[in-house]
């Protein structure tokens, strides 16, 4: 009886082991693959509806570094003090959620 219980368990937390990994990996390659489809742009090269949409959203922010992607939607990484965030906007300074 003792065996069976036990052989039980260790069924069990193998099969759960397995289903943690496979969701873990699944994860990594959707963020690779929406890192990638980003271009590194200048700043003078964002439109002046995404800088005004961006100093009213967060004032005394900082943009660190701009991407652009084929859709012309920006992701922006910002620092407000001794924060930083990643923002993401379309060319009319409409904020999206990623």
């Amino acid at each position: 009886m003792k065996k069976l219980i036990l052989s039980a368990v260790i069924v069990l937390g193998s099969l759960s082991t397995y289903a943690n990994t496979e969701v873990t990996s699944e994860h990594i390659k959707i963020a690779v693959s929406v890192q990638a489809e980003y271009t590194e742009v200048s700043a003078e090269a964002i439109p002046a509806a995404v800088k005004t949409a961006l100093q009213t959203a967060y004032p005394g922010a900082k943009l660190d570094k701009a991407f652009v992607n084929e859709k012309k939607e920006y992701k922006l990484e910002i620092s407000v003090g001794d924060q930083k965030a990643t923002v993401f906007s379309d060319v009319n300074g409409n904020w999206l959620k990623i």
